[in-house]
């Protein structure tokens, strides 16, 4: 068990200060925010030079060393030194909340073992940012953050999220939208509301709510797939039961796959799909679809 008393007079080490950065509006950047990164001896940016154009804006002329997930091992020594001799150290990230699918987690773990002060700035976030103005019941809810890439994964993860009751979050980049899409229509069903939040505080923030069907739609067709995106998806009103799991009695396996390939997979990656959804040998899907008789 530990205390920590963060502003303590007898205090003989430096603070680690997490200071949130605006996620695309500079005008939600807190006048704490600004006098702390003033305040400190150093910044420990994500990237140093996206970092500058922040302090050149406010006319912060504290140096920076880069902290990123290549060099994590790296700096954490260098930084928890620095802090143990009395510096105090603000790190950032590129945008928004430090640690939240940003690097910082390593160095408060390090910073909390060396018994140094960890003192969280409250301010910009993307995830909180889009679920209050979503339309999708924003408590409680259930951080997730960017889904795998890995096809195989990303099922497993989704699997285990199809019954959770909580209101989820994810992030995705614009090229994977209608990838990831897909994947949450196939793994928790087409009919859950959702949201795409995208451009949050910039001047084209733009909100679509519908059905994540509806979503997938949009994304496959619009030109403003732009952006990073929030995605908001209700959660499942019944824990327990997968009621949104799809229904593919009434298709053939070739009309399956077709459907696959119709929301964006791969003709292998779609086989590959069908085969797992049916409890079939991948082969043997391979061979219907393509009609090549079995020897």
């Amino acid at each position: 068990m530990q205390s920590q008393l963060s502003f303590s007079p007898q205090q003989t080490t430096g603070t680690l200060y997490l200071v949130p950065t605006p996620i695309g509006n500079l005008g939600d950047m807190t006048y704490r925010s600004v006098e702390t990164l003033k305040e400190v001896d150093v910044i420990a940016a994500e990237d140093t030079r996206n970092t500058q154009k922040l302090l050149n804006h406010f006319e912060i002329e504290t140096p920076q060393i880069s902290f990123h997930e290549h060099n994590t091992q790296e700096r954490i020594p260098q930084l928890v030194a620095r802090l143990t001799a009395g510096e105090s150290v603000a790190q950032v990230s590129d945008a928004g909340m430090p640690s939240i699918s940003d690097p910082g987690h390593e160095l408060v773990v390090a910073c909390i073992a060396a018994e140094i002060p960890v003192v969280p700035l409250p301010g910009a976030n993307a995830a909180l940012t889009a679920l209050i103005a979503s339309g999708v019941s924003p408590q409680p809810f259930y951080f997730f953050g960017f889904l795998d890439r890995k096809p195989k994964l990303q099922r497993e993860t989704l699997a285990k999220l199809v019954n959770r009751p909580e209101s989820l979050i994810f992030y995705e980049a614009p090229h994977r939208l209608a990838k990831t899409l897909t994947g949450l229509v196939d793994g928790l069903g087409g009919s859950r509301q959702a949201s795409l939040c995208r451009e949050l505080t910039k001047r084209h923030e733009e909100f679509i709510r519908g059905s994540l069907d509806e979503l997938l739609a949009w994304a496959k067709s619009s030109d403003q797939v732009r952006g990073e995106f929030v995605i908001i998806v209700s959660g499942n009103a019944n824990p327990g039961v997968d009621e949104e799991a799809p229904d593919f009695s009434q298709l053939t396996i070739e009309e399956h796959v077709d459907q696959l390939i119709d929301q964006g997979q791969k003709t292998n990656e779609a086989i590959k799909n069908v085969a797992h959804l049916r409890q079939l040998k991948k082969q043997e899907v391979y061979q219907i679809y393509h009609h090549i008789e079995k020897n």
